[in-house]
């Protein structure tokens, strides 16, 4: 028994723009929130969360749907087809309100610049700002206007020029609070943003689960972590690509941090709709799943079929305690993790004074490097094993950036997201079909529901409750928080007793495979 490696990769291009769009979405929707409407921490995590809101109910909700559905093209290629041409006509939309924003606080949105200075101090001189580090000053009682005006955005150390700390301690959170008073004096442009975003989030919604569930549909169960590998490579290859788009746009430079991101999000809708030409070019479900289903039957797998077409299988006490406790250690590795990657852009900005996009590039790279052995691996030992494996990686990578700071060597923060990376491979690869191993055929888009709903539920609740922290206690709190989280996942993790692949025996000259 073989992977169909050619078939998987092209059923990962649905994935492939998800990642794309996601990568997209939080890297540069909290630099706009915060930069540009003057949000604080907690209510950006809090728009944050929403597309996380929306999939507790929109995934599993598509996902039934997608399973019920008779379309001639396959039960999940429409949803994909519909949502990703919506989301894209409203990304592009959204860049356009971006820049009637931008329009609006044009007159403090020059970096380096004293009359911007100038405006800045003489509207929030009296009020009380904070620092990222959590530090509590009045503009007024700290600078004198001439010298607030000639904080540089860099200074020369060294020889070399770096990000002044004083003009993201100080010139960044006054201009946030003048910004904010612009929003307020024109609230239908933030209105508008929130409007296409709500429609952008649920177009997205719509075909999230469809897409996923598309990869066991066309996969006998025993492949399905090393399937599930390969879809996550290209998602992550997706991610990877807007990285290196961002790059190239320079999205995490400090003297970008009032661009106009129209550009920046035509790049990525045109390579989206590239994406699905593709897909649909190379990807037949209804073929797929005839063969899928030929090959069951080939292996001695013949109630695949049968769940397919007979009543739903109910799961075991015992079954449905794994589940229970998969679904919880799925929600803690989420609470972490997504706490990391929805807030370092800023945090990398504002506390590191170093570039997001090359940290996080490496991070997916060493994913990318990952997510086959580790599907093998998992084939081998198991894959609950390999998963408690990936989460003290995950856990070490975090406590071990939490150490870091301004001036740490930007090499040791690579190498933190570099294990980090390999650790989220680890367990992404795994726990997906862990959660499906327990289903019917028939069920394979309500599980994957189920599973995009412990995600979204922990992302629901940690961009709010991370940035709430955040804005307490400043945002060093940010690695410690997502350690705690992921730790706990790994405690909860004992409990499951169900989910590993079932061995399949081999027979002829497929018995002599692995012998090397």
């Amino acid at each position: 028994m073989k992977l169909n490696y050619k078939r998987t990769l092209c059923v990962g291009f649905a994935f492939f723009l998800i990642c794309m769009f996601w990568q997209a979405y939080d890297n540069t929707i909290p630099m706009i929130l915060t930069n540009k409407f003057g949000m604080s921490q907690s209510w950006s995590g809090f728009i944050m969360a929403m597309d996380n809101i929306l999939a507790l109910f929109m995934l599993p909700l598509f996902g039934a749907l997608s399973d019920r559905s008779k379309n001639p093209r396959g039960r999940r290629t429409p949803f994909i087809v519909a949502g990703t041409i919506v989301a894209v006509i409203a990304l592009l939309s959204l860049s356009f309100v971006d820049r009637i924003q931008l329009s609006k606080i044009e007159e403090v949105s020059k970096i380096d610049d004293r009359a911007a200075l100038s405006t800045i101090y003489e509207a929030v001189e009296d009020r009380e700002l904070v620092t990222p580090q959590g530090e509590r000053f009045t503009l007024g009682e700290k600078f004198q206007k001439e010298t607030f005006s000639s904080i540089p955005s860099t200074v020369l150390v060294e020889g070399k020029t770096k990000t002044n700390h004083a003009y993201t301690n100080y010139v960044v959170p006054a201009r946030q609070a003048y910004v904010r008073e612009i929003t307020r004096d024109s609230k239908w442009v933030l209105f508008l943003f929130m409007a296409i975003l709500l429609l952008l989030l649920l177009a997205m919604s719509t075909f999230r689960a469809p897409a996923v569930a598309l990869m066991p549909d066309v996969t006998v169960k025993p492949l399905r972590s090393k399937a599930n590998a390969v879809i996550n490579l290209m998602g992550t290859a997706g991610g990877i690509l807007i990285l290196i788009l961002g790059v190239f746009f320079k999205t995490s430079a400090l003297s970008n941090s009032m661009m106009s991101y129209l550009p920046f999000f035509s790049a990525i809708g045109g390579l989206m709709i590239a994406a699905l030409v593709v897909f649909l070019f190379t990807v037949d479900e209804v073929t797929f799943v005839k063969e899928m289903r030929e090959e069951s039957r080939k292996y001695g797998l013949e109630e695949e079929e049968k769940e397919e077409i007979s009543e739903k299988r109910d799961l075991g006490k015992g079954q449905f305690q794994s589940l229970l406790f998969l679904l919880a250690s799925i929600v803690f590795w989420f609470m972490g993790y997504n706490a990391v990657t929805s807030k370092y852009s800023v945090y990398a900005t504002t506390v590191l004074h170093k570039d997001y996009n090359l940290t996080l590039m490496i991070a997916q790279i060493a994913a990318i490097v990952s997510y086959l052995p580790v599907g093998i691996a998992a084939s081998r030992i198991g894959r609950k094993k390999t998963i408690m494996a990936g989460v003290i990686m995950l856990a070490a990578a975090f406590l071990g950036a939490m150490t870091l700071n301004s001036d740490s060597p930007a090499l040791l923060m690579n190498l933190f997201f570099a294990l980090a990376g390999i650790a989220w491979a680890t367990i992404n690869v795994n726990s997906f079909p862990m959660v499906v191993e327990m289903c019917s055929g028939s069920d394979v888009g309500k599980y994957t529901g189920y599973y995009y709903t412990a995600s979204m539920a922990a992302q629901v609740v940690t961009p709010i409750l991370s940035g709430m922290l955040m804005d307490q206690f400043g945002m060093g709190t940010l690695f410690p928080y997502a350690a705690i989280f992921v730790t706990a996942a790994f405690v909860t993790m004992f409990f499951v007793r169900h989910g590993d692949s079932k061995q399949i025996a081999k027979t002829g000259l497929s018995a002599f495979e692995d012998m090397d």
